[in-house]
């Protein structure tokens, strides 16, 4: 068994009804488990979310997390898309400063890192970028703190490749 505290991105088609999404939050906050971030979003079954987390533990502690989970009557299903090959991706939005020579360094930085500048006024940028939560963090790093006036992010978000699919 594995002690150390991997990261899981959890994948959860639920039904889309009131305090489905709460049930989820209880169950984790009950148990002292962390979610370090949640998205949900309705399918195009519109009777059913898919909700996907990311958390931190161990092989046992996780095995005890998608139990509980599955226990939930609101969970039609689930996947732990770190036990696959899965696709993975974040948003975020950064307002930065963008005067003088801040200015064209912010639009190198953003075609380097694939993003898009959204809006732009005399002394700011709005920056959209998308990727893993690694590439954003190397983003985040690379432009001095003291540029950074907002930061604004989704959350994970991931599917598997192939065939392999969440569906009810």
């Amino acid at each position: 068994m594995n002690n150390n505290n991997e990261r899981h991105l959890i994948s959860i088609l639920l039904e889309n009804e009131a305090g489905a999404l709460s049930r989820v939050a209880n169950l984790f906050s009950a148990r002292g488990y962390n979610i370090e971030s949640l998205t949900v979003a309705p399918t195009d079954d519109e009777t059913l979310s898919r909700l996907t987390l990311v958390t931190y533990g161990n092989e046992q502690i996780v095995e005890q997390i998608v139990k509980q989970l599955n226990k939930l009557i609101d969970v039609v299903k689930l996947i732990d898309l770190s036990e696959t090959d899965a696709i993975e991706r974040e948003l975020m939005l950064v307002k930065t400063k963008a005067t003088g020579e801040l200015r064209a360094e912010m639009k190198r930085l953003a075609d380097i890192f694939g993003g898009h500048v959204l809006d732009v006024t005399d002394a700011t940028y709005t920056i959209e970028l998308t990727g893993t939560a690694s590439k954003l963090d190397n983003f985040l790093h690379a432009i001095d703190k003291e540029a950074i006036l907002e930061v604004v992010r989704s959350g994970a978000t991931g599917i598997a490749l192939g065939q392999k699919s969440l569906r009810a």
